[in-house]
């Protein structure tokens, strides 16, 4: 990660969240990437991107202020054969980031493939309303079952029909 402003702190999550190693590269940083500096949730190079950071990364994420910065980023990944994402810039982009509603093991993902993150947190907001912890509650529910019914039903099509009734039932009882 290059920048370690507001934009940056959201890519930091999703990264995180992933279970990716984290470096960030900037001269300052918010407090919440600080502290997760200090609690060593991932690391922070308090200084300003060089070409050679790029090396023996897997992916970057531009999002700094600067335009002349991004670019050299971008040329710099290409040349390493880096997947990149330079944020506002869909040009320069490899990967989008979606926009994801997480509620345990469920996950919903709304992209617009970098045209209107806006419109993709739009939705996103939307959906997580609609969606509460509750949905959490009911996949676990109903994985447990699904392993249940894995070890004793021997037969893919009547697996798979009451895999769809019990989801069925789960869905009904939350609606009324």
């Amino acid at each position: 990660m290059v920048g370690a402003g507001v934009v940056a702190e959201e890519k930091i999550r999703g990264l995180l969240d992933a279970g990716a190693r984290v470096r960030v590269i900037a001269p300052s940083a918010t407090p919440m990437i600080s502290n997760l500096a200090r609690e060593k949730k991932l690391e922070w190079l308090e200084r300003e991107f060089r070409v050679p950071d790029i090396s023996a990364v897997f992916l970057v994420v531009a999002a700094t202020s600067s335009t002349e910065v991004h670019e050299r980023i971008w040329r710099a990944a290409r040349r390493a054969n880096v997947l990149c994402n330079v944020v506002d810039d869909p040009e320069r982009c490899d990967f989008f980031y979606g926009a994801v509603v997480r509620r345990g093991a469920l996950q919903i993902a709304v992209s617009t493939g970098g045209r209107s993150p806006a419109m993709a947190q739009r939705i996103r907001n939307q959906l997580e309303k609609q969606f509460g912890a509750e949905y959490g509650e009911q996949v676990e529910l109903l994985g447990r079952a699904r392993s249940r019914l894995l070890k004793r039903e021997g037969d893919i099509a009547r697996r798979k029909e009451i895999a769809h009734r019990m989801a069925r039932r789960v869905s009904l009882r939350r609606s009324g």
